[in-house]
């Protein structure tokens, strides 16, 4: 994994880091105050939009990565996630650190990965820097498999 400036990556990588910042204002944040959004890059070149989506009842909520996962997986089902960008802020400030997936969301870019034997760069955002992994296995190295 590296971290980097975001001014030093590429154009198509932020391009999507400025859609998971856009996203952010989409989530529904009312308990935690910390809006996270994720942008998706298909194989096709479509991206796809997700935002975190709290409730009361806190597992009930969805995560921006999972909610971004899920979208592409239903406008475009079939083609392959090449990566994801992910940003947050709280209280309308961006976030100081870059924003790593949860557990959950790791286990989910997993299993989207296997399906589509196709690796997902992971873009993690903060206000001024990024950190970027190759594979999921750079940040979830022992995930659960298939089972046959």
């Amino acid at each position: 994994m590296q971290k980097r400036p975001l001014s030093s990556l590429s154009e198509q990588d932020h391009l999507l880091v400025r859609q998971a910042q856009e996203a952010t204002h989409l989530a529904y944040a009312p308990y935690s105050h910390f809006h996270v959004g994720a942008a998706v890059q298909l194989a096709d070149g479509t991206t796809v939009q997700g935002c975190n989506q709290e409730n009361a009842s806190y597992p009930c909520g969805i995560c921006a990565e999972r909610s971004a996962l899920a979208t592409a997986q239903n406008l475009h089902p079939g083609v392959p996630v090449t990566a994801i960008a992910i940003a947050a802020t709280r209280d309308g400030s961006p976030a100081a650190e870059p924003v790593t997936p949860c557990g959950m969301c790791r286990q989910v870019i997993a299993e989207t990965e296997q399906r589509y034997a196709t690796p997902i760069r992971i873009i993690m955002a903060s206000q001024s820097d990024a950190v970027i992994a190759d594979t999921i296995a750079d940040l979830l190295p022992l995930t659960f498999k298939k089972m046959l």
